[in-house]
């Protein structure tokens, strides 16, 4: 009985995670919000993989601060994906519009111990502000 109850949480803590999930970099969004990423916080489990796909214009993912100091820029109106293996917080813009608040968030494996390193991570104009709406949501 004990085992089938640690089995169960495990399922349902799991299942919180998403596999794996596309993200869309927007000119606008359905509530009229300006340069935006489908999904702002994504959270997936370790080895699930992020697509980011420009449907609008030219916009791209830019790493900005992360667990294991990535180092990546995607080419403008490109498609492109990371797989994730370390756990922890990654924030990214897109370099084009940064200024106007165009960030977003992976959180992976439901680790939130490198939020102080983001709260520390550049910004620039409108994602100042965003970033630390989005860290509140963590």
């Amino acid at each position: 009985m004990k085992f089938i109850i640690i089995f169960l949480t495990m399922l349902v803590s799991n299942s919180a995670f998403a596999a794996d999930v596309t993200v869309e970099m927007l000119d606008k969004d359905s509530d009229g919000n300006r340069m935006v990423y489908s999904q702002e916080i994504v959270e997936i489990a370790v080895g699930s993989t992020v697509t980011w796909v420009s449907t609008d214009r030219f916009h791209n993912v830019e790493m900005i601060a992360s667990p294991n100091d990535m180092k990546f820029v995607s080419k403008g109106a490109k498609e492109a994906s990371i797989t994730f293996d370390t756990p922890g917080i990654y924030y990214y813009w897109c370099k084009f519009h940064k200024g106007e608040g165009m960030i977003g968030l992976v959180v992976v494996g439901g680790d939130t111990s490198n939020k102080m390193q983001v709260e520390k991570a550049k910004t620039v104009g409108k994602s100042k502000d965003k970033l630390k709406s989005l860290l509140a949501k963590l």
